[in-house]
């Protein structure tokens, strides 16, 4: 059986940099799980394009929201050729209902356990509609096969995970619903075969929070350290809070993490579920984690109910002031399955349900201290006066333990710039008509 597994862009007409361009893991995941007797066949449509007329019996297809709509086009257009599809991933996940109306059937959740169970049933003929195995152990070893595609990103970074799950249930995300509330970890030696088999030297951990379990992330620093690898992830601001867990998480290869700020807003930082509510702190915490030679990536949500126009100028002096590495300035998205999503449907506060403008750049509602049109102009300018170049210099001596990793961060964001024209023209003409703030233009 030929099989063809796809990752689809949110708009295959254009292409994102390959600086943000975050590794896929899912797809290979299917491909490890998939008995050998099959042919697999793994397609990221950021990369290359998809081929409709592709010769293979099951399709099966991994989304998010902002990419939904382009996944349930390709699903319908391969059903349309007489081809079986199958969805799966975030989106499908939280809204299941949805997705089995473009697809032959749908997975809900995790993959493990579930996926060579689909391909039995297809083979003889019993394809059910949904298939959902909650909490699968993730001690099973997967061979995972990356081909080509690592080599089209920025330094040709390979994904891995080692942990999936969250105890925390922030208003604005659906981790907890996908993954449950409970860390899972994957066996360190499985962590390590997989990072051995790869032959890769830069690695990208995909968990939600690399440092979720202590105890167990400690483990697996010193069980990488002899591989002599480089490594970024992605960590909650508590990491700070453990010097022998932050010295063994550079000793790994760790060059730089990810870390969820959301606001500098003290008003927003008491309500959120923070280890530090104190800005003094804060910065406190960012010099410790450059002092240990850890680039520092900083996440940047507008658009809280506590967010005013000043918030802009405001998050721009702190983040030019403590010489933050680099930044994600995003947009609150209210992703189906969310708290905050439910919050904003009640209110009447959604301004469209087109999944594409989903995309943590695009404002979806109607904030409650500035109109839409002051909070996507907002985050724009201040994504564009921190890539400015006077700004970029600003803060190189205080990111010079990886020059490279800064440079390549803050330059893309440069490139990114250039779609954001086109946001403001989307609020004004294509998808939202009741703002009031369109005579502005």
């Amino acid at each position: 059986m030929k099989i063809l597994i796809i990752s689809p862009s949110s708009d295959p007409g254009k292409r994102t940099p390959h600086e943000h361009m975050i590794p896929q893991l899912a797809m290979h995941i299917l491909e490890g799980l998939t008995p050998s007797r099959h042919q697999v066949k793994t397609v990221e449509e950021e990369i290359e394009d998809v081929d409709l007329d592709e010769e293979c019996d099951l399709v099966g297809i991994s989304c998010m929201t902002a990419n939904a709509p382009r996944a349930y086009y390709l699903s319908q257009e391969f059903r349309r050729r007489g081809k079986k599809v199958v969805l799966g991933g975030v989106h499908p996940t939280i809204l299941p209902d949805e997705a089995i109306q473009f697809a032959d059937s749908v997975v809900i959740g995790e993959a493990e356990g579930i996926w060579e169970e689909l391909l039995s049933d297809f083979e003889s003929g019993n394809l059910k509609k949904n298939y959902y195995h909650p909490n699968i152990p993730l001690d099973r070893y997967i061979p995972l096969k990356f081909r080509e595609s690592t080599k089209k990103r920025l330094f040709n970074v390979v994904p891995v995970m080692s942990t999936r799950g969250c105890p925390y249930n922030c208003e604005f995300c659906c981790v907890s619903d996908l993954f449950g509330k409970q860390i899972r970890h994957v066996p360190v030696p499985n962590v390590v075969h997989n990072i051995q088999d790869s032959c890769g030297r830069i690695f990208i951990f995909l968990d939600d929070n690399i440092v979720g379990s202590p105890p167990y992330a400690k483990e697996l620093f010193k069980a990488i350290k002899p591989l002599k690898i480089r490594w970024v992830g992605q960590s909650s601001i508590s990491f700070v809070q453990d010097d022998e867990l932050m010295k063994l998480a550079a000793e790994s290869g760790c060059v730089g993490l990810f870390f969820g700020l959301e606001s500098v807003s003290i008003e927003q930082l008491k309500s959120m579920r923070k280890s530090i509510k104190d800005i003094g702190q804060l910065e406190d915490a960012i010099r410790k984690v450059k002092d240990f030679g850890i680039h520092f990536h900083a996440s940047i949500i507008f658009g809280f109910d506590n967010d005013t126009p000043a918030i802009f100028p405001e998050t721009l002096e702190f983040l030019e002031r403590n010489k933050i590495g680099s930044a994600s300035i995003n947009i609150l998205t209210p992703y189906p399955g969310t708290k905050i999503y439910e919050k904003f449907k009640s209110e009447g506060r959604l301004l469209t349900m087109n999944w594409k403008y989903y995309d943590n750049n695009t404002v979806v509602f109607n904030p409650k201290k500035m109109t839409p049109y002051e909070l996507q102009a907002g985050a724009i300018w201040t994504k564009n006066e921190f890539s400015k170049m006077s700004s970029i210099l600003h803060r190189l001596p205080g990111n010079i333990s990886h020059p490279s990793l800064y440079l390549a961060l803050n330059f893309g964001v440069r490139k990114s710039n250039k779609t954001d024209p086109q946001r403001l023209k989307n609020i004004v003409t294509n998808i939202f008509d009741n703002i009031s703030s369109v005579n502005e233009l």
